[in-house]
C-alpha cells in the first residue's frame, strides 16, 4: 500500500508530532530492515493517512493512537515518495 493524496499534511503532521527530526537520526537500512516486524502497525497507519488528510489536527489526532517506531516508517515512507515524486519531476 502506498500513500496516496498530498504529502505536504502528512509531513506537517508528523513534523507537528516531532516525529520528523528523530527520523532523520535513525539509520535507515537498520530500521527498513526491521519493518516486517512491524508491517502490520505501519499498513495500518498508511490506511489512517490516506483517509484522514482533509486537516492536519484531525491526521494528528489519528495517528497518535501509533507508536513512535510505526510513525517513523510512516515518516521514512512520505521522505521516499517525496524522493520519488521529486525525480519524476526532473526526467520530465
Amino acid at each position: 500500500m502506498f500513500l496516496q493524496g498530498n504529502l505536504q499534511i502528512v509531513f506537517d503532521a508528523l513534523y507537528n508530532m516531532g516525529v520528523i527530526d528523530p527520523v532523520l537520526d535513525l539509520d535507515w537500512k537498520s530500521a527498513l530492515d526491521e519493518l516486517p516486524q512491524h508491517f502490520d502497525s505501519f499498513h495500518s497507519a498508511i490506511g489512517i493517512v490516506n483517509s484522514h488528510q482533509k486537516d492536519v489536527e484531525d491526521l494528528i489526532d489519528h495517528l497518535k493512537t501509533f507508536d513512535q517506531k510505526t510513525l517513523g516508517y510512516v515518516a521514512m515512507e512520505v521522505a521516499r515518495e517525496f524522493a520519488d515524486f521529486h525525480s519524476r519531476q526532473e526526467l520530465h
